[in-house]
C-alpha cells in the first residue's frame, strides 16, 4: 500500500524577487516543476523554506498559490516555538487549503517532553488535516523522546507521521516497532533515507530531490520492489548530492538555492541571516549534476 503523502516529497525552497519580496510565481514554476520530476508531495515554509524570515501572511500567501496550482500532497510548514502562533497558523494553513500539517519541534525554548506532548496536540486539535511531526534536535536543540512520539500516535487522532532528521537509526528501528498501525516514519535526512528505510521508514522529505528526484524515486523504486543492490548502487550515485545541500560553510538553503540558478529555475538568493552564496558554489553545483550525467 502506498504511503499516506507518497514517497518521496521535496522539502521546497522559498523562492524570493531580486529585491527579496516573495516571488509567488516563481513559487508556483518551481512546484510545478518538482511535480514534473516525479515528486508525489511538496513541504512549504519549512527548514529549507526558511520559514524563520517568512511573515505568517507570507506563508499563507505562498500555500494558496502553489495549492491553486498542484495535483500533489501539499503538506504546510506551520510551526513555531509560540504554541497560540503555532495553533493560529496551523488554523490559518488549514484555511488556506493545505493538505497536511508539519509542526516542527519548538526551538530554543528547550520545552520538557510534557510540554512537546501539550504543543503538539494543541496544534493537532485545532485542525482536521492529518499532522506531520518535525524531529530535527539539531536545529530545534530538543529531541522528540520515542516515548512522546508513540503517546501521542497513540492519543491524538490525526498525528499520523513523523519526518525524522533525528540522526539515529536506531532508535528509528525502536520506534518503527512500536508505532501504531497507520502511523509512517519519513527520513528527513537525505543521507540516511536508505538506513531508515531499512528499518521501516515509508519514504523520505528530501532537499536534493530540488536536482536529483529521479535519482531518489529509482532508488525507493529498488527498495521497495526488492532490488536491494540496486538501491545501494543508486545510494552511493546520490552521495555527492548529499554532501553539496549543505555544510557548515555553506548551510541549507545556500546551495540549493544556487542549483536552482545552474538549472535556471526560480530560487533568488536566501534572506538574511543565512549569509550570501560563496563564489564557487554554482560551479560546484554544475559539477553534481555532470557526476549525475545532466552536465
Amino acid at each position: 500500500m502506498e504511503p499516506r503523502f507518497g514517497r518521496v516529497i521535496t522539502a521546497m525552497i522559498t523562492p524570493f524577487a531580486a529585491n527579496g519580496s516573495l516571488d509567488l510565481d516563481g513559487a508556483v514554476e518551481l512546484a510545478r516543476w518538482l511535480v514534473e520530476q516525479g515528486n508525489d508531495g511538496l513541504v512549504l515554509a519549512g527548514t529549507t523554506g526558511e520559514s524563520p524570515t517568512l511573515t505568517h501572511d507570507e506563508q499563507i500567501a505562498l500555500v494558496e498559490a502553489v495549492v491553486g496550482a498542484v495535483d500533489c500532497h501539499v503538506i504546510a510548514g506551520a510551526g513555531s516555538n509560540d504554541t497560540a502562533a503555532a495553533v493560529e497558523l496551523t488554523e490559518r494553513c488549514t484555511a488556506a487549503g493545505a493538505d497536511a500539517i508539519l509542526t516542527v519541534t519548538p526551538y530554543y525554548n528547550r520545552p520538557s517532553q510534557l510540554g512537546l506532548f501539550h504543543h503538539f496536540r494543541a496544534v493537532a486539535e485545532t485542525t482536521t488535516l492529518p499532522v506531520m511531526l518535525y524531529d530535527i534536535p539539531t536545529r530545534s536543540g530538543r529531541k522528540i523522546d520515542t516515548a512522546t512520539i508513540l503517546r501521542l500516535a497513540d492519543e491524538v487522532q490525526n498525528v499520523v507521521a513523523v519526518k525524522d532528521a533525528a540522526g539515529d537509526v536506531s532508535e528509528t528501528a525502536r520506534l518503527v516497532a512500536a508505532v501504531p498501525e497507520g502511523f509512517e516514519v519519513y527520513s528527513g535526512e537525505d543521507a540516511l533515507t536508505l538506513s531508515l528505510l531499512a528499518v521501516g521508514a515509508v519514504g523520505v522529505v528530501s532537499v536534493a530531490s530540488h536536482w536529483a528526484t529521479p535519482e531518489t524515486v529509482a532508488m525507493l523504486d529498488a527498495f521497495f520492489s526488492g532490488d536491494v543492490a540496486g538501491a545501494t548502487a543508486a545510494n552511493q550515485r546520490l552521495i555527492p548530492s548529499w554532501e553539496f545541500e549543505s555544510g557548515d560553510l555553506n548551510p541549507n538553503p545556500i546551495p540549493t538555492k544556487a542549483m536552482m540558478k545552474v538549472l535556471g529555475l526560480p530560487g533568488g538568493d536566501c534572506r538574511a541571516p543565512m549569509g550570501p552564496e560563496p563564489d564557487e558554489l554554482q560551479d560546484l553545483a554544475r559539477r553534481i549534476l555532470v557526476g549525475l550525467g545532466r552536465g
